[in-house]
């Protein structure tokens, strides 16, 4: 109220600035893990793979081929789920998409303990594939417009920090349970059709995204969703002006005037961390027991490797509201680059073990930051799409480095496999440059897209 007794009008501000406007609450804390439950779900059914393959290795003696094709075939299936997951959380919604892709790859994780031969295995993993490949760019969309801007790189890295907390289960399960009898591989991927049930969790607790229930018109469950953050932090509720609906666009749009150039940095820096983070950790435990290493010793140090991912993410979510989107990125590609190199040269345990440590350290920073970075890069009605649409040009790298391992270890042992990645991170490092810096700024400050061929 006024001095003259008039009624003065409150400031309209759009819901996603009122939720810009607030501090980490508890709210965002419960959205960070309970996403990151369904993430580190994810890890692990991953990682489980390549103690799986060394365990079969021996028991079902398989060459290097069928080994390898164990291992790619989950990330066909991914580059497919990272695809078709964007399209359908930007079309069905954020929180939808993500319950239904933990029921998929849970079920299918199941399944493939029953696993009978190397066939059914191989179908049994695509399948996981098309779970795991759509969850991780629909979680990171979900969290990253609900995240404060000043806050939202880190909050974003501390989500993909539960991958290594899901890796460690995996070694973890791996190291105890993987070599304790012929049975020992199955309980292990039995444990992995946890997130079936964990899917029922996440459709009635998260909320679905703000931004995205306003696109779609649906303006009083945004209202809700808003003001079950704003409570959380203690702040009184603002009026917000009515929003635009839009239709969503075409996946042409990614290569729209104004946008092209991030996508084709962003797709380049998603397929070089894929190759190389997964051409190695998928075949490190085989590569150690092929050095002579005990299948458990093996396990050991490829878990005792996997505990340094936690500082890399913990360094990354430091440095990446300080130094930027960009420089932390490009930091930890450049030391992931110089992590396979030692490793590539690495002689002894001790060695062996150090140089996997600092690989781990930086690989896994370097994921967060990218996970950061990817939400940013596009507009709202297109963001969920953009992320599964790099993250699945990236999966056919995580296809292509598993089935480059046994060739390139005929042509010149260990030392030129990890060159190689050694190389394709560098590359990674100079793409980063043809990103955007959104650091602290609203995800709604959007590059203009010139949308063709839009859908409805």
């Amino acid at each position: 109220m006024s001095d003259d007794g008039r009624t003065e009008a409150r400031p309209l501000l759009r819901r996603a600035e009122r939720l810009d406007r607030l501090p980490f609450t508890r709210e965002h804390g419960r959205l960070v893990v309970g996403s990151g439950l369904g993430w580190a779900l994810d890890a692990m059914d991953v990682g489980l793979i390549s103690f799986v393959m060394a365990a079969l290795a021996v028991q079902w003696e398989l060459t290097r081929t069928e080994l390898s094709w164990i291992g790619s075939i989950g990330f066909v299936g991914m580059a497919l789920g990272a695809t078709l997951g964007g399209l359908l959380a930007d079309r069905f919604g954020r929180r939808q998409v993500f319950a239904l892709t933990l029921l998929v790859f849970g079920l299918a994780t199941g399944a493939a303990a029953l696993s009978w031969s190397v066939g059914a295995l191989i179908v049994f993993r695509f399948l996981i594939g098309i779970g795991l490949g759509a969850e991780l760019p629909v979680a990171s969309t979900l969290v990253s417009e609900f995240a404060p801007a000043r806050v939202r790189g880190r909050v974003v890295v501390a989500l993909e920090a539960f991958w290594a907390v899901g890796w460690t289960l995996a070694a973890l399960i791996g190291y105890l349970v993987v070599p304790r009898g012929d049975a020992g591989w199955r309980w292990a991927l039995a444990l992995g059709a946890a997130p079936a049930l964990y899917a029922v969790v996440i459709r009635r607790g998260l909320p679905e995204s703000v931004r995205f229930l306003e696109l779609r018109g649906r303006s009083e469950e945004a209202e809700v969703a808003v003001r079950r953050f704003e409570r959380a932090a203690g702040v009184d509720p603002v009026p917000s002006p009515p929003p635009v609906r839009t239709t969503a666009p075409s996946p042409l749009a990614l290569w729209a005037a104004g946008i092209r150039r991030r996508t084709a940095a962003l797709w380049t820096v998603w397929f070089c961390i894929n190759f190389s983070y997964y051409g190695a950790f998928i075949w490190l435990p085989t590569l150690l027991v092929a050095e002579g290493f005990s299948l458990v010793r093996s396990f050991g140090f490829t878990l005792l490797i996997t505990l340094a991912q936690l500082p890399g993410y913990a360094a990354a979510a430091f440095l990446i509201e300080r130094w930027g989107r960009r420089p932390t990125l490009a930091t930890f590609l450049v030391g992931s680059a110089l992590g396979a190199g030692l490793f590539a040269a690495a002689g002894g345990e001790t060695a062996v073990l150090v140089t996997g440590m600092v690989l781990s350290f930086f690989n896994l920073g370097a994921w967060g930051a990218l996970y950061a970075v990817t939400p940013e890069v596009y507009p709202t009605a297109l963001r969920a799409t953009g992320a599964g649409a790099a993250a699945g040009f990236g999966r056919i790298a995580s296809i292509l480095a598993p089935l480059s391992v046994p060739p390139l270890l005929d042509l010149a042992g260990t030392g030129l496999v990890f060159g190689t990645f050694a190389a394709v991170f560098v590359v990674g490092a100079l793409a980063t440059w043809g990103l955007p810096e959104r650091r602290g700024e609203s995800l709604d400050q959007a590059p203009a897209v010139q949308v063709p061929n839009a859908i409805g």
